[in-house]
């Protein structure tokens, strides 16, 4: 009972605070736009960045990180006072790709915006500085690589999500040292996160293939 309590504070938590998109707020705020009739017309921060700037890309940043990391942090709080999580250490950590998952989900089908939202990687990746720090440095070298080389934010987004429950397993088994059972676990948990990335970037991949995706640049376009 105190473990279904936990998931369904965990979605619910993930859920509504995930689906607080920033890139909406900030760009409605300042410039009286709606970011999903513009540029790419992606609720993110690339197309925030391309269309309004760094000012807006740096706030929307601020936002969906915090978002991603007050989820976790609360649902896996609440765990770890209702005893949800696995003795004897009452590890709490399965909670936060719960909370990561729906705060995802939240992210991409928000309910405050008619269900249309962004692609959720920010809160994706944000969820894994609580849920497991290691993985979330690992998993942002890997975008900066691949961005680096290939100038496709789509690519590297896809290619760090990708890695995600690779990531998860060797921290789990090989670092931690918490068991081949918990291990795969949290593998099979983070799955669904990295799933759900891939699905929104399905038309990036269909241009990536045909070379007519857009290359990342500092340069942005005025509305």
């Amino acid at each position: 009972m105190k473990i279904l309590l936990a998931l369904i504070l965990a979605a619910a938590i993930g859920y509504f605070l995930g689906s607080l998109n920033f890139s909406i707020i900030v760009v409605k705020l300042m410039k009286g736009k709606d970011i999903r009739t513009v540029g790419s017309k992606n609720a993110g921060l690339t197309n925030t960045y391309r269309c309004f700037g760094p000012a807006c890309a740096g706030i929307t940043l601020a936002g969906d990180l915090c978002k991603g990391i007050l989820a976790v942090s609360l649902s896996q709080l609440f765990a770890s006072l209702l005893k949800a999580g696995f003795a004897p250490d009452n590890d709490v950590k399965y909670i936060g790709f719960i909370a990561g998952l729906c705060a995802i989900i939240g992210h991409v089908f928000p309910i405050y915006y008619g269900f249309k939202g962004g692609k959720g990687v920010l809160v994706g990746v944000s969820a894994f500085l609580i849920i497991e720090p290691r993985v979330f440095l690992a998993l942002i070298l890997i975008f900066a690589a691949v961005l680096a080389l290939s100038k496709y934010v789509s690519l590297a987004s896809i290619m760090s999500a990708a890695y995600a429950p690779i990531a998860v397993f060797l921290m789990s088994l090989i670092v931690d040292h918490v068991g081949f059972g918990r291990s795969l676990l949290y593998t099979v948990l983070c799955i669904p996160m990295t799933a759900m990335v891939i699905y929104m970037h399905r038309t990036n991949i269909e241009r990536l293939r045909e070379g007519s995706e857009s290359k990342f640049s500092f340069k942005f376009k005025k509305h």
